[in-house]
């Protein structure tokens, strides 16, 4: 689909995120949006989309397209593939875009719509062509979300859906396709009703708008990311599955919990249902295949916050420094130092079942990380300034480690004179040794960029722990280049 355009007509949020998403994946887009603040709005939202979306790809992405803004919706409408709609939510204004639109865009073209109240029969009311509308309902942020409700009317075209489908699949987004037609489609329906709740017991006194968002994002949200709803009911069921627990929980759904009490009677019918549905989405795995999946997929998400010190990965960097405890140089310096010492989490493996080489890197920047921690190369300092540049790096991978492995990193300063720091890491499980990793660090100045002195005290402190070191043996690989053993 690349080289292909598409039209933007609202430039708003929505609008800007799908003129990001279109535009990284290669498509040419044209806008109109008589806002006259519209294109600096959607360079903004472009500008984080470029920040962000490339990341999610382990390939290239294809060439930017091209970003036009047009004065007239005819200009910005013609020849072009797809058309997506995100004016304002009034009905009347809608249908006037579409009356205006279809004077002037190719008749095969896609014209989705991001509404997410209107039905498809609605928008189509004053249609030239109604079998060219569809609902094409996103999520905020557009260009990182893949979700996309496909919701078309009876009078939809058969061609005009399946064309939707192909080009939003090629986009990279999920086209969720809503077979009838109903108030909020799929998705908001249940946002709604959470929203709902929660207005209640903010209402009642209950619960803050600060916990309820913890409820979520430290609990059910976790798991809603990666199983949704059925599947992750379904591993609550045990080893008997989703009937076991629609038998267990079901009449839950009579008590007054909430104040939504409009629930279907769980019928026999509605049981087998869910169970069927349940089985053919699930059934392939063994409720332990899918406690180990659900585990490696929090196990990863939580890590990802973690990265990004938010959320419930906030709460894990806290507990880490709860049980690290205080920091400082240890009393013996007459041996190397310990510097990381933690297990081999599940994201850290690759397809052979051992960890990443890349990993191991990380696991010996963590070292020298520490080790810089060690000697006051901290955040304070490195705000005044200066701080420490890796400049070379040697690894040698000795043998396997695999998810679970608590390894230790003892670290060795071999040189801490002027800007150098030369440090030697050996990573152990237990007594085994597993690798080791030789780095050279120059301290920089962070203004110029360019090799500094460090600061007295910082200096003071490397050579300390740098000539208590240099009377322990020099460890075997020091200096070793790549090359092949004879």
């Amino acid at each position: 689909m690349a080289g292909q355009a598409a039209a933007i007509i609202g430039g708003g949020v929505i609008g800007g995120g799908w003129a990001a998403r279109f535009l990284l994946m290669g498509w040419d887009v044209r806008v109109f949006d008589p806002d006259p603040e519209a294109e600096r709005k959607i360079s903004e939202v472009l500008n984080n989309a470029r920040r962000s979306l490339p990341g999610l790809s382990d390939v290239a992405l294809p060439a930017e397209g091209r970003l036009s803004f047009h004065d007239t919706m005819s200009a910005a409408v013609a020849d072009v593939a797809w058309i997506q709609e995100s004016v304002p939510e009034r009905l009347e204004l809608k249908r006037k875009v579409y009356q205006s639109l279809q004077e002037h865009c190719p008749q095969d073209a896609v014209i989705g719509s991001s509404t997410s109240g209107f039905k498809p029969s609605q928008l189509q009311g004053c249609a030239t062509r109604p079998e060219q509308i569809v609902v094409t309902h996103p999520f905020n942020p557009v260009y990182l979300l893949p979700l996309v409700e496909l919701v078309p009317s009876d009078k939809t075209a058969p061609a005009i859906v399946e064309r939707a489908k192909e080009i939003l699949t090629s986009i990279g987004m999920h086209p969720l396709h809503v077979r009838a037609e109903i108030d909020a489609h799929i998705a908001d329906r249940f946002l709604e009703a959470v929203w709902r709740e929660a207005l209640w017991l903010i209402k009642d006194g209950i619960a803050t708008t600060e916990e309820i968002d913890n409820a979520i994002r430290y609990g059910f949200g976790l798991r809603w990311a990666q199983m949704g709803l059925f599947e992750t009911y379904r591993i609550a069921g045990g080893e008997a599955g989703m009937r076991h627990f629609i038998e267990q929980f079901g009449p839950c759904l009579e008590w007054p919990w909430t104040k939504l009490m409009d629930v279907p009677e769980l019928t026999d019918e509605l049981i087998d249902a869910v169970a069927d549905q349940s089985d053919a989405q699930s059934g392939q795995y063994t409720i332990r295949e899918l406690e180990r999946a659900r585990d490696d997929n929090l196990v990863t998400i939580l890590r990802g916050l973690k990265a990004q010190d938010w959320g419930a990965g906030k709460l894990l960097n806290e507990q880490d420094r709860r049980v690290e405890g205080a920091i400082g140089l240890p009393e013996d310096l007459g041996k190397p130092v310990v510097t990381v010492e933690r297990a081999v989490p599940l994201d850290w493996t690759d397809y052979n079942g051992h960890m990443n080489e890349a990993r191991y890197l990380q696991a010996f920047g963590d070292a020298t990380d520490r080790l810089m921690l060690l000697i006051g190369c901290d955040a304070e300092y490195i705000a005044t300034g200066g701080s420490y540049f890796t400049v070379e790096t040697h690894i040698r991978h000795l043998d396997e480690v695999r998810a679970g492995t608590v390894i230790r990193i003892e670290t060795q300063v071999l040189n801490g004179e002027g800007k150098k720091m030369h440090v030697f890491h050996r990573m152990f499980a237990g007594d085994r040794e597993l690798a080791t990793g030789e780095h050279l660090l120059i301290h920089v100045s962070l203004e110029t960029r360019r090799a500094s002195e460090p600061a007295p005290h910082l200096a003071a402190t490397l050579g300390k722990v740098a000539d208590a070191h240099a009377a322990l043996p020099m460890p075997e690989g020091v200096g070793k280049a790549v090359g092949v053993r004879g």
